[in-house]
């Protein structure tokens, strides 16, 4: 993937306010903001373009981005998005900065791998619920993955993997488990499909003791 996704030119804004902000919008640009590292807001201006194109990759929402504030380099995430309720457009973008020797926290996705080999479904004849789409973590930004691996090989039917069973990477803790065992939250459970082989031969039975 490109290096250039994660590159964002802004130019700072000084026309405040949500009639500025809607002119911003008719001319093809998109007001956003950045904040944090013991450093005052500064309001932005970027291409719409440009973030669009951006935004398609889902490695977007959690890579340390560079926003080229005329002309200065700053490494900051995505913090939040907005868009146009139906018209593909984002209408304001909150960026978070970053700080190089500073652990963050932030959201990285999941990706369920071998879900089609994972035993449950393919051996019992079970389906993946999904509880989480991603997981809260800390690191350091240095350390942070573009997603999480959840590997459902060798899951069997009816068990749950919490994020306990989750392998983070290398210098990446989970924030919910550093409360304590009971933030312990359910990742994935493979499930026996309903009107399953078991629940036909229960239904069979409960026939026959109607007689």
């Amino acid at each position: 993937m490109s290096d250039a996704i994660f590159t964002l030119d802004a130019e700072v804004r000084t026309d405040l306010g949500k009639g500025a902000s809607r002119r911003l919008r008719h001319t093809g640009k998109v007001p956003a903001i950045i904040y944090g590292a013991g450093k005052e807001p500064v309001a932005l201006t970027l291409e719409h373009n440009k973030v669009i194109q951006a935004q398609e990759f889902e490695a977007f929402y959690s890579h340390v981005l560079t926003i080229n504030i005329d002309g200065k380099p700053v490494e900051a995430l995505v913090k939040d998005m907005q868009r146009h309720p139906f018209k593909p457009k984002v209408t304001h973008i909150d960026f978070q900065r970053i700080v190089a020797g500073e652990k963050l926290h932030t959201n990285v996705p999941v990706h369920f791998i071998n879900e089609d080999a994972c035993k449950g479904i393919k051996l019992e004849g079970g389906h993946a619920e999904h509880h989480v789409n991603d997981i809260e973590v800390t690191c350091l930004p240095k350390d942070l993955p573009e997603f999480i691996e959840v590997d459902l090989a060798e899951v069997a039917l009816g068990q749950t993997l919490h994020l306990s069973d989750i392998t983070l990477p290398s210098g990446v803790e989970s924030v919910e488990l550093s409360k304590g065992e009971d933030h312990d939250l359910a990742v994935v459970t493979v499930k026996a499909a309903k009107g399953g082989a078991a629940e036909s031969d229960d239904e069979a039975d409960a026939e026959g003791t109607e007689d």
